[in-house]
């Protein structure tokens, strides 16, 4: 008899008061699930496109983690990018969603005309942008500054959710430095989930721990360090260099497809 699937599991996790429940799928993609039981999703990257995408390029973008879900058993009730990159925003996870009915899906003008590509009615896209603000049942998604990384895309963003009366969690997307990040010091996010991996123009290690010493969350979360052999950065660096330059930070490493609890 076949086990329960991962997305089975995370639709039958009872979510305790003022939490959220986390689960880190790879690269920059997570579920997240509130107590009211709502699902939220970014950047999931739920196939080997990339991979595809480079063959011949020289650069090895071969999925190093495991297709956790995969994109037809996806379902959650708000689906977010943060940008335009294919590890972000995957036309071949969107195009093999069977839930396109039943969710809402959010992210900047240029991933909204990827949702349409692969067949999102236009009443369930919702742009978003920096300084934007959406609510959806127990949630409010609050945009955030991303400077591009290059000029393939322009239109980066990062999000802060506020998961009812649980925490606030700020997720940078691939950005690179720039003080203007830390203009997310305004929504007080209780954790922040930051790309470390500082390859093709991302926040390094160190650059991250700067901004979690300036945004100041109770917790920092790494991610962007662990899909591809040729973008990756060992995550002990973030936590050293987490220790240097914001000592009252707290780290906190997550486990693939294990769900994480944080609670106020």
């Amino acid at each position: 008899m076949c086990g329960m699937s991962l997305m089975q599991e995370i639709r039958g996790y009872e979510v305790p008061r003022n939490a959220v429940a986390i689960w880190w799928l790879g690269q920059n993609g997570f579920i997240f699930k509130t107590t009211e039981g709502t699902l939220v999703s970014t950047d999931l990257y739920l196939t080997n496109s990339c991979a595809e995408a480079y063959a011949g390029s020289g650069i090895n973008l071969e999925r190093r983690i495991p297709v956790l879900i995969p994109p037809e058993e996806a379902n959650v009730d708000l689906y977010t990018c943060t940008h335009n990159h294919l590890d972000h925003t995957d036309p071949e996870t969107i195009g093999r969603l069977c839930h396109k009915d039943t969710a809402q899906f959010v992210g900047p003008h240029p991933t909204c005309e990827v949702y349409r590509e692969k067949g999102v009615e236009s009443g369930r896209i919702v742009p978003a942008w920096p300084a934007c603000e959406i609510e959806f049942r127990d949630v409010v998604i609050r945009g955030a500054f991303a400077l591009p990384t290059d000029d393939s895309d322009l239109n980066h963003m990062g999000f802060v959710f506020q998961f009812g009366k649980g925490p606030r969690v700020y997720v940078t997307g691939d950005t690179d430095y720039s003080e203007l990040l830390a203009s997310a010091a305004r929504h007080a996010p209780d954790a922040m989930i930051t790309c470390i991996n500082g390859g093709f123009n991302n926040l390094s290690h160190y650059e991250a721990a700067r901004l979690a010493a300036q945004i100041k969350p109770k917790v920092a979360i790494p991610c962007h360090y662990d899909m591809f052999p040729d973008n990756s950065v060992e995550p002990g660096q973030f936590r050293a260099s987490l220790a240097m330059n914001a000592p009252e930070v707290r780290y906190q490493q997550l486990e693939h497809g294990k769900p994480f609890l944080f609670s106020l």
